[in-house]
């Protein structure tokens, strides 16, 4: 087979390694980080893009190296060339090598938040981008300036709230990382939030899974031409509906 692959950027190490192993012809496209962070329509309609620019006479299927993401994913259709997604909420249940560890993972430590090669090394457009949209990372003189007194007083404790949730950072060893600078920095990160530091096995099996073509129904969604995403609200995560006739986003049924 020849396969299209659309890709987050944080995930590039364990896709590349993946590609380099698989036995059929790999097209990657990696995408910046930062598109998380624009809203699930701009994300949508940035993967739409993609998706529809690839070629159905040179392709057998495209795959996306995405989770659900924010719901980014709700609502792409497969018009030409079926799509393959991981059921998976984010791409952190990728790393750890299924949704139900990572779920296993976040119950049993509350309050976590995750590191893995990927987000540390390529996490710099991410937060600016978030900056810039949001105003999370501005001092709490710079909002005052912009918007006054009491509203800057607000947003900062609304912007920073998230702060309090977070206890542990995990740094997720994939076995692809090169030394142990990044588990350092990891370390380092947690010790300057002052959180607990915890190192957790990742896996790579989803990649591997997802390139060589092993899409079976537990852990893939196969959306075939004609067909489009839509979410479910229990463990499979994602289903499909059919493309309605005005190409809207909303529909009527799942299956």
């Amino acid at each position: 087979m020849r396969l299209k692959l659309i890709s987050c950027e944080v995930l590039y190490r364990e896709m590349c390694f993946a590609i380099a192993r698989s036995p059929h012809q790999v097209d990657v496209e990696f995408l910046p980080k930062g598109l998380h962070d624009l809203g699930s329509e701009p994300m949508h309609r940035r993967l739409q893009e993609c998706v529809d620019r690839v070629d159905a006479q040179q392709c057998d299927a495209v795959l996306m190296g995405y989770a659900l993401c924010g719901n980014g994913l709700v609502g792409l259709c497969a018009r030409t060339l079926p799509i393959v997604i991981p059921r998976a909420h984010d791409c952190i249940a990728l790393l750890m090598g299924n949704r139900h560890k990572y779920q296993a993972y976040f119950d049993a430590n509350p309050g976590v938040y995750f590191r893995s090669t990927g987000w540390l090394e390529r996490g710099g457009n991410l937060e600016q981008v978030f900056r810039d949209r949001t105003g999370v990372g501005h001092s709490l003189e710079e909002l005052i300036s912009h918007y006054g007194e009491d509203n800057g007083r607000y947003l900062y404790e609304q912007l920073t709230s998230y702060k309090r949730t977070y206890r542990q950072l995990a740094f997720i060893e994939t076995g692809l990382e090169p030394d142990g600078s990044f588990e350092q920095r990891a370390r380092e990160e947690a010790l300057r939030k002052g959180w607990k530091f915890d190192k957790v096995s990742g896996s790579l099996t989803l990649f591997e899974q997802l390139v060589s073509g092993n899409w079976a129904d537990e852990d893939f969604q196969i959306v075939k031409p004609g067909w489009r995403v839509a979410p479910r609200y229990d463990e499979s995560i994602l289903s499909v509906e059919e493309i309605p006739h005005d190409g809207s986003r909303e529909g009527s049924g799942s299956h």
